[in-house]
């Protein structure tokens, strides 16, 4: 496994950067669709009496397997860099380092300017420490 000093974990950021946006679109606007398809949220027709979900349609709910690609492609793409994908909401990616001869993880979330952060292995976002 690949280890990162901070400066190198910064000089992929431009590169990542993009692909994380992007990402997190595609994982948006996967999100939509699948809720616009979901026949527990389909609304009845105006003046009908009943209060229960419209009764499914005979065609397949689309499985959207085209933009699920796509999404799988970019967090590949992403981690051939080295970096860990650890939350397709946050846009989170972990940089696997050592820090006092111990291993941990720098820390960057879509939208920063640089990594500034880490945590332990066994810790997570909510635990990020400042690298000064």
């Amino acid at each position: 496994m690949k280890t990162f000093s901070p400066e190198r974990a910064n000089a992929l950021i431009p590169k990542l950067a993009p692909l994380v946006e992007e990402l997190l679109r595609k994982r948006r606007d996967l999100a939509i669709k699948l809720l616009e398809h979901d026949p527990a949220l389909r609304v009845p027709p105006p003046g009908s009496t009943t209060r229960l979900a419209v009764p499914r349609s005979p065609l397949p709910v689309p499985r959207f397997g085209e933009l699920k690609s796509e999404i799988v492609r970019l967090i590949h793409r992403i981690e051939s860099f080295g970096g860990i994908v650890k939350d397709l909401d946050l846009g989170l990616i972990d940089f696997p380092s050592v820090r006092d001869g111990q291993p941990i993880v720098l820390c960057w979330k879509a939208g920063e300017p640089a990594v500034a952060h880490w945590h332990g292995t066994s810790e997570g976002f909510a635990d990020r420490k400042p690298l000064t």
